[in-house]
């Protein structure tokens, strides 16, 4: 199964186990790609029942009332909040077409999801190679000399504490023009 990624020019997750650094290196991407002059989004996959509102708040009333959404909207920013209830988790493509169109999809986790991905592999906290579903890994990042075959991937070992590196592996991969380059 293919992702839908319109109205996103490009879609290309970090995925790893858990302490690995997924989050950092996404976190430092978005400020790369950012002052590259690109418009990024990011989806995170939460394994936990996780809560963005707090209890007390109006949000959160109309959300316990049996609110399906509830959007909460600032002068800084808005946030759309949707109760599942009994609904399944939704998959990846369920999730692109509510983000605003951007040039580049960060994605952090979904293991599982066609989306080409970069592995995070750092030795010292995991071992373990991630299973055939969660293909296709099309580079490895490392703190260490690792071999990307033992993480069944052909492609390059990107050093993991050069994010222009692995910045401009994931342009080419996408076929992203970075205007500030």
């Amino acid at each position: 199964m293919s992702i839908d990624i319109s109205p996103h020019r490009a879609v290309f997750g970090i995925t790893g186990w858990k302490n690995s650094g997924k989050t950092t290196l996404v976190s430092e991407l978005v400020t790369w790609f950012t002052e590259q002059g690109l418009k990024v989004s990011t989806i995170k996959h939460a394994h936990c029942n996780f809560d963005i509102d707090k209890p007390g708040t109006d949000s959160y009333k109309h959300r316990e009332a049996g609110a399906q959404q509830v959007l909460l909207a600032s002068s800084s920013r808005w946030a759309l909040m949707n109760e599942l209830r009994q609904d399944r988790e939704p998959e990846l493509q369920d999730l692109l077409p509510q983000l605003a169109p951007t040039d580049l999809v960060l994605v952090e986790g979904f293991k599982m999801g066609d989306q080409p991905k970069i592995q995070v592999v750092r030795p010292a906290n995991n071992t373990e190679r991630l299973s055939q579903e969660a293909q296709p890994i099309v580079a490895v990042a490392s703190d260490e000399t690792i071999d990307p075959a033992d993480y069944g991937c052909d492609g390059p070992l990107l050093p993991l504490n050069d994010i222009a590196a692995i910045g401009r592996f994931i342009a080419d991969y996408c076929g992203l023009t970075l205007p500030n380059s």
